[in-house]
């Protein structure tokens, strides 16, 4: 996985063959009617998630992106979190990681935070950024806790502007992160790889969803 566009094809063709990318038709939350549907719940078995992990940690080390931790926000975030670190220490790469809950413990350790104490340099890592509320709350807190957010770490860059089906917005979710926060978002994969594999397949059907995606690029895409 050195060859950075194999390596996105790659982790496409994992998400298609675990059936967390497919195509069709899909309303998104903002009410747009979109020609793909991206779950990253789909990675839902031990293999999967090691794959998953794996992907996260080579996209991560190929940023060349200084960074001290990783911070998994609540829910999805904490398996991929895990995940993350379990690879990266594959690499050589003993990174400590933490998590939040969403409703504060008051037994025990307390507090909504659990694992390695925020320090340093924290990477954020998502499945994706839709409107960005979940890298703000994890901003918030990492800063609360005295250390730097570094960057967010996504699976897919939708790489569409913000807003509904009739309101679109000038910028996209993951570049409204970038410029409120003024760090990286860095992506496995994203719309524009997504397009090639679909141009490049050799499978008809695949093909024939490309048409669509191409149009909705052309309305929403950045």
């Amino acid at each position: 996985m050195t060859n950075q566009k194999n390596f996105k094809k790659e982790f496409i063709q994992f998400a298609l063959e675990a059936k967390v990318l497919a195509f069709g038709e899909f309303k998104t939350k903002a009410g747009r009617l979109s020609p793909y549907f991206f779950n990253a719940g789909g990675f839902n078995d031990g293999l999967r998630l090691k794959r998953l992990g794996e992907y996260y940690a080579q996209a991560l080390i190929s940023s060349g992106l200084k960074f001290d931790m990783l911070f998994g926000p609540a829910y999805k975030g904490i398996t991929l979190a895990a995940a993350t670190a379990i690879a990266l220490a594959e690499h050589g790469q003993a990174v400590p990681y933490c998590y939040n809950r969403k409703e504060a413990k008051d037994h025990g350790e307390g507090g909504v935070l659990v694992g390695a104490p925020l320090r340093g340099r924290v990477v954020i890592i998502d499945d994706v950024i839709s409107a960005g509320t979940s890298v703000r709350e994890s901003v918030d807190m990492i800063r609360s806790a005295g250390a730097e957010p570094a960057a967010v770490l996504i699976a897919l860059d939708r790489m569409e502007r913000s807003g509904n089906a009739e309101e679109i917005g000038t910028s996209s979710a993951v570049q409204n992160v970038q410029s409120e926060f003024g760090m990286p978002v860095i992506s496995i994969a994203d719309l524009a790889s997504l397009m090639t594999f679909l141009e490049q397949s050799e499978s008809a059907e695949l093909q024939n969803y490309l048409p669509a995606v191409k149009a909705y690029r052309e309305r929403y895409g950045i």
